[in-house]
């Protein structure tokens, strides 16, 4: 298959922005455990791997690209000025037709997909499961007004601490992420994962993370997660340091954060790696097939690459993996925004859909 594409992604707290560009064939990969042979290259992989969703491999040249510029008069209502250099050619999705619901067909099918899955986690079926929904957004302004690259920049500039990425190709379309949770890393320091779990908002004005309380059910959902994430290592490891769990900031949004840093007395296990711990219980649940499995089965909107992971994979001798969240999928005149969050017995609707709600607000507000 013929075909191109290109990633523009900013590494958190980064001074500059990485753009890495293919001609020509995409490599296109069946199972994570494949990426074990890979020596460098750009991924991006969904939740769940089909036919319809391969993993995706962009290898090029990469171009090392100074501080992004803020944009100006944040908020205006005119089509902001583009940055200048090269354009970036997009490869949008057709607009969807019935993928995703507005107003309060959204509520209603969340409700229908709430009352679902927690009639499994009541009946024991789950010890954890993660619900996901879909919204269609219109623009404020027609795509090639505002700009692919205008809008990476925007999230480069609004959210130094994550993780914020562009990935455009003719297979997966294109999508924008501002994420803040690696699912896995390797530097001359060695390897590096976290285990994040437990939301609430806290606004975009000072904080202090002393000042934040959490509550039962995200204390138990942080450590689900984090008892998943440490049994996986200890398969793999040599030996692990963990620190946590700490709170953490991530735009308007705090969360429960551990941190493992370890080393592997074989890197060409990494690949085994990568499949062992996605997805992790953050975006899917316990027990993993078998949550997994009703997830793709019963979740009424396609995750698509919502919640699989991207980053570079051996390039500059590192990788930055993370897990796809805060994200956006472009069409021509549409955008799709997903979010999701991770149900316990003790979950309520009303509290679940305002959690969807603040984490679309990450993507919505650079709009």
């Amino acid at each position: 298959m013929k075909s191109e594409g290109f990633a523009l992604y900013r590494l958190p707290h980064a001074d500059h922005y990485v753009e890495i560009r293919q001609e020509g064939e995409l490599l296109q990969l069946g199972s994570y455990a494949e990426l074990g042979s890979i020596t460098d290259g750009f991924v991006f992989a969904p939740f769940s791997v089909s036919r319809e969703c391969p993993i995706v491999v962009i290898q090029g040249e990469e171009s090392y690209n100074p501080p992004p510029t803020p944009p100006q008069e944040r908020g205006r209502r005119t089509p902001p000025n583009l940055p200048q250099g090269e354009e970036t050619q997009l490869h949008v999705s057709p607009s969807p037709q019935g993928r995703g619901w507005v107003g309060e067909a959204v509520a209603g099918a969340y409700a229908i997909d709430f009352a679902n899955f927690h009639s499994r986690l009541m009946a024991g079926e789950f010890t954890k499961i993660v619900l996901a929904r879909s919204e269609e957004v219109t623009y404020p302004f027609p795509l090639e007004e505002i700009g692919g690259r205008h809008l990476f920049l925007s999230a480069c500039e609004r959210y130094p601490r994550m993780f914020i990425a562009l990935v455009s190709t003719p297979v997966t379309g294109t999508w924008l992420m501002a994420t803040p949770e690696p699912l896995l890393e390797k530097t001359a320091e060695g390897y590096h994962t976290v285990a994040l779990a437990g939301t609430q908002h806290i606004g975009m004005g000072d904080w202090d993370e002393r000042g934040v309380a959490w509550n039962d059910k995200n204390i138990m959902e942080q450590r689900l997660v984090a008892t998943y994430i440490t049994e996986r290592l200890e398969h793999f490891a040599d030996h692990i340091d963990i620190d946590g769990p700490h709170t953490v900031r991530a735009g308007e949004l705090a969360h429960l954060r551990t941190d493992y840093r370890f080393t592997l007395s074989d890197d060409g296990r990494m690949g085994e790696l990568i499949a062992a711990l996605h997805p992790t219980p953050a975006v899917c649940g316990l027990p993993k097939d078998d949550t997994q499995r009703f997830i793709l089965q019963n979740e009424s909107a396609p995750r698509r690459y919502y919640s699989g992971f991207t980053g570079p994979l051996g390039i500059g001798g590192e990788s930055h993996l993370y897990v796809t969240l805060r994200c956006m999928e472009l069409h021509d005149d549409t955008c799709t925004l997903y979010a999701g969050g991770g149900l316990l017995p003790d979950s309520q609707l009303r509290q679940e859909w305002d959690e969807t709600v603040a984490k679309m607000e990450t993507m919505k507000v650079l709009l």
